[in-house]
């Protein structure tokens, strides 16, 4: 899914209010015993309550003339956020028992050539990465006899006149055509096996935002762009275990950090039409085809 174009645009002060709202009155609603709790909305309301308990200024969101401007944005934020999870990515969301007969299914339809990796499970867990096997074979259908970075082993560089211009911090899972001068990059976060939502997780969307805000600044000051991409998969960690993380990828997303978020059984629909879009960028670029 794509950013939301009536916040793409809001100032670092606004997802300050996104976050310390959210931490203070919590990203999900408590749900009924033996119910998942859904992603929670805050009312202009319950803004003022925070900030007035925080000890900062209430006024922000509301006032004796009503809410503020800011304070509707806000609310209307936190709405679209609650709906696009609760009503959109909750139910793309799949575990190892959904997403392993899809995965054999397009292994068997495309007979690929492009790397399948393992996972790092041991004995009867270990099996192919399902979610990379996924997106690596949609990947090579949809560019063809492009070149394609499927495991780039080196840092992501951007180059002018054959010379670095930035070099993001990290590797990254995928980089197409290459890891130099990508015109789309992306991360894989598939977590089909863990049983709890630990730090490794946590620590996959921190380092997806690092990249975003690498590119962020590399566009702003130099010009040049790339497409930044994040799949994500596994219901039990992300919906059971870890909403306040999706909400941070929400929060992520429209904050401009990546270009799409795509979620579970999206890579179906999405991943052909994005890896059209690339081929035309790559040959557009390269004068081929």
């Amino acid at each position: 899914m794509k950013a939301d174009p009536r916040f793409l645009s809001s100032p670092k002060s606004f997802w300050a209010l996104v976050r310390t709202l959210s931490q203070h009155l919590g990203y999900t609603e408590r749900g009924r015993r033996g119910e998942e709790g859904q992603v929670a909305i805050h009312s202009v309301a319950a803004q003022a309550r925070a900030l007035f308990e925080l000890g900062l200024n209430p006024e922000a969101v509301l006032t004796k003339l009503g809410p503020t401007a800011e304070g509707l944005k806000l609310e209307a934020y936190f709405r679209y956020r609650a709906e696009v999870l609760n009503g959109y990515v909750q139910p793309l969301l799949m575990d190892k028992e959904d997403v392993r007969p899809l995965f054999e299914k397009h292994f068997a339809r495309l007979n690929p050539t492009c790397p399948i990796p393992m996972n790092k499970q041991k004995n009867d867990k270990r099996a192919p990465a399902f979610l990379t096997g996924l997106v690596n074979m949609l990947v090579q259908e949809a560019t063809g006899d492009l070149p394609c970075n499927y495991d780039p082993r080196e840092l992501t560089t951007f180059t002018r006149d054959g010379v670095p211009v930035r070099t993001l911090a990290r590797r990254v899972d995928g980089a197409f055509p290459s890891a130099v001068n990508p015109i789309a990059l992306w991360e894989i976060k598939e977590y089909y096996y863990t049983t709890t939502f630990g730090s490794r997780v946590a620590d996959g969307v921190y380092e997806t935002l690092l990249d975003g805000l690498e590119l962020q600044e590399m566009e702003r000051n130099e010009g040049i762009s790339a497409m930044h991409y994040l799949f994500v998969d596994s219901r039990f960690t992300w919906w059971k275990c870890g909403r306040s993380y999706l909400c941070r990828l929400i929060d992520m997303l429209n904050m401009g950090c990546a270009t799409e978020v795509i979620f579970g059984r999206e890579v179906l629909d999405r991943i052909p039409e994005l890896g059209a879009e690339w081929a035309r960028v790559y040959r557009g670029r390269f004068g081929t085809g």
